[in-house]
């Protein structure tokens, strides 16, 4: 099919049809990355059944919309819930799947709603919360750690090690004096107070490469996503079923080094050290990875989609 037949108004997927040659053959799929549900719709058409979840209640609506004849037929359902805490039970316990999927990052339709503060578009309020307004479905878990919270009350060499660690900033502590300075005389509130900090540290000539890398890093921070995706990894793993496909799509650099690593470390049989000439370990291994190196957008994906310039794919199968 054409490379935007699964985009919609809230989303436009990426590596779609590079998602279904890995997963092809699963019938009963985990979406732990919902969004709009463009992969889940792919994945119903391709002739799965999916359970989608979503920390954002407005994804889980937009996705549900999308896709009610599905969830009417019984094919289809949608959970609110982080994919993060899939190994500690809740609706999801006892489940397995023969195909998981995560993508990683944000949404279309969540970077193009300058209320939830993802971009460094002018005035846009620095919130940045995947689950921001969570709060109104009553469960109570929407974090009260916002952008500005971290940006007003980190520590500097804190917020130093952050920016170094999420944004990839090797000037992260030139930025971070520059933040510190800063708040004593106005506390940040919006996308611009961090662009002037920004400027700020690193001078005029620095651009919009510079603000989307480090407003990235911040997000990351905010939303605990690089612990999150730590802990979710074996969980999700282990609610796969024999033969099962495990295929995750990362933008950020330390994301995509976690997978790369643990599928790495779980298609190894002896884990014993490098120089010990007999393997003692016993050791077996869970499965094998199935991309030799990460998959990226081509050419026509990248133009169509800017954002999928950054996308990278693995995937790891189960043994059986």
């Amino acid at each position: 099919m054409a490379q935007d037949a699964w985009d919609s108004a809230y989303h436009a997927p990426v590596l779609v049809e590079e998602c279904l040659v890995l997963l092809h053959g699963a019938r009963r799929v985990l979406d732990g990355t919902l969004g709009g549900g463009g992969h889940s719709a792919a994945l119903l058409a391709a002739g799965a059944e999916v359970i989608g979840v979503d920390r954002d209640p407005r994804a889980i609506a937009a996705a549900r919309a999308r896709l009610a004849a599905d969830e009417r037929a019984g094919r289809f359902r949608a959970l609110r819930a982080n994919y993060a805490d899939i190994g500690v039970g809740g609706a999801l316990a006892g489940e397995r799947f023969d195909g998981i999927l995560l993508d990683l990052g944000v949404s279309s339709h969540q970077l193009d709603d300058d209320s939830r503060g993802f971009s460094f578009r002018e005035g846009t309020p620095l919130d940045m919360r995947m689950d921001a307004g969570a709060g109104e479905e009553g469960d109570g878990s929407a974090g009260d750690m916002t952008a500005a919270t971290l940006l007003n009350t980190e520590g500097e060499a804190a917020l130093g090690s952050l920016l170094r660690e999420y944004a990839d900033e090797p000037r992260a502590m030139r930025l971070a004096r520059e933040i510190v300075r800063r708040r004593t005389t106005r506390p940040f509130a919006t996308s611009d107070d961090l662009v002037g900090a920004i400027r700020g540290a690193l001078g005029a000539r620095s651009g919009p490469g510079d603000f989307a890398r480090i407003f990235q890093g911040l997000r990351i921070a905010v939303n605990r996503e690089l612990s999150g995706l730590e802990q979710a990894l074996p969980a999700l793993r282990d609610r796969l079923l024999p033969g099962g496909t495990l295929a995750v799509i990362a933008y950020h650099s330390g994301e995509d080094r976690l997978v790369k690593h643990s599928f790495r470390e779980w298609s190894a049989a002896c884990t014993c050290p490098p120089r010990q000439f007999h393997c003692s370990c016993g050791g077996v291994a869970l499965g094998k990875t199935i991309t030799r190196r990460a998959i990226t957008a081509g050419p026509t994906e990248q133009a169509r989609n800017p954002r999928s310039r950054s996308a990278r794919l693995r995937g790891w199968r189960s043994a059986r």
